[in-house]
């Protein structure tokens, strides 16, 4: 086992991996010989995520990122995962050994330059070699990455990326816990606002049905994005979203490195009527897991907050 100054930092790395409402739903425990993962169940999102299965993204991000931090390090590590972990409680073990991952190692430094783009994108297509390289990092973890290209069915993904945003702001619990991870920054963790903007911005959102409002803009994100794809897996198993979230962390860094930012609507995966009608569209059999955009970002996105790493 490395020392624990150096296992440290190389969890103050992993812990900016992305989670959805940024709450940062992992704990740790250290031991003489491994690291333990576990989901945190205060930080789920039974509203948003009634299964847990973009909680285990996350924790799939997390794994992803402590990878690539080991091989950064010259550290082999690999994951031994719980063999009926659901989604809660003991994701599983990273022991540390062997040859660092000689692929990740150059993808180190984009873990402190990856960043959720909420703003707009530079009017500039990805061009094929990019494409390729992220779908080459999606499928070395064992998912598949589907380009969203012909306009035909970018027009249909758009409507339904709108269609869940209605679904979701018509639900009274799911906005009232979207208020309730709306937070100011000194907080480290949730969605970022300004202090002063946090009272009548939880109030809105409790108590205003703004549906329409962020559907027309969420469909224009979609069909205007530069890129916009669906990254999936075979099945739709805790194991194949802990696979997809290591997909997903990897296809984000490799991105980073090449100056690319990512934002996500995942609208048609979050509710459930919408998500076959989502993979209908797609080529690839299987299940969607998540539906991203990428591009060039215009100006620089600022980094969320992080919680201290004592109190994972």
């Amino acid at each position: 086992m490395p020392p624990r100054d150096l296992i440290e930092a190389l969890l103050r790395q992993a812990v900016r991996a992305p989670s959805s409402h940024n709450t940062q739903s992992w704990a740790f425990e250290l031991h003489a010989d491994r690291i333990g993962l576990s989901a945190d169940p205060a930080r789920a999102l039974p509203e948003n995520d009634p299964d847990n299965r973009e909680l285990t993204i996350s924790l799939g991000c997390l794994t992803m990122t402590l990878r690539v931090a080991a091989a950064g390090a010259g550290l082999g590590a690999h994951l031994v995962k719980t063999p009926r972990f659901d989604g809660r409680g003991h994701l599983g073990n990273l022991h540390f050994g062997g040859d660092p991952e000689a692929a990740l190692a150059p993808l180190t430094r984009a873990i402190a330059t990856r960043r959720t783009h909420r703003g707009r994108y530079e009017a500039r297509t990805l061009s094929p070699d990019i494409r390729d390289r992220l779908t080459a990092a999606s499928s070395e973890e064992g998912a598949w990455l589907e380009p969203i290209l012909d306009p035909e069915r970018r027009t249909a993904v758009a409507s339904l990326v709108g269609d869940g945003d209605k679904v979701q702001w018509g639900n009274r619990r799911w906005r009232r816990e979207l208020a309730t991870w709306m937070r100011p920054k000194s907080v480290g963790d949730g969605l970022t606002l300004p202090a002063a903007a946090v009272p009548l911005a939880r109030y809105l959102v409790r108590h205003v049905d703004l549906g329409r409002v962020v559907a027309a803009g969420d469909r224009k994100r979609a069909a205007t994005a530069p890129f916009l794809a669906v990254l999936g897996t075979d099945a739709n198993t805790p194991s194949d979203w802990l696979k997809a979230g290591q997909a997903l962390q990897r296809l984000l860094l490799v991105a980073a490195s090449l100056g690319l930012q990512a934002s996500f609507l995942n609208q048609p995966v979050q509710v459930a009527p919408l998500r076959p009608k989502l993979q209908e569209l797609c080529r690839h059999k299987g299940a969607a897991q998540i539906l991203l955009c990428l591009g060039y970002p215009q100006g620089e996105s600022p980094a969320a907050p992080r919680r201290p790493l004592a109190e994972a």
